[in-house]
């Protein structure tokens, strides 16, 4: 099994005053995130996708964009990153599938 270069987590915190417009802009995220193409698992806190380490950053830039485009006027955003540019990196099944 080939391994990824780069497996991201991504969680966004858009700054807004309306819990409803929160969850409206993190959708807006994880529905970009889904059409990138890459392996991508939505969970309860963060979003992981695993591939090209710069397709993995250039995805976590534009989650940022996205985010000041719908409307948040500031954010944070927690990234977590493994990184091998060998493709050493453990794939989200790797890791996962004992557990399911």
């Amino acid at each position: 099994m080939e391994r990824p270069q780069a497996s991201v987590a991504i969680q966004v915190l858009p700054q807004s005053t309306a819990g409803d417009e929160v969850l409206r802009i993190v959708d807006k995220v994880i529905s970009y995130i889904k059409s990138t193409g890459l392996k991508t698992i939505v969970g309860p806190f963060e979003t992981v996708i695993e591939g090209d380490f710069d397709k993995c950053m250039d995805i976590a830039k534009e989650c940022q964009l996205i985010c000041i485009r719908e409307g948040a006027a500031s954010l944070l955003t927690y990234l977590k990153i493994a990184y091998n540019p060998n493709g050493g990196t453990w794939s989200i099944d790797e890791k996962t599938a004992k557990h399911i």
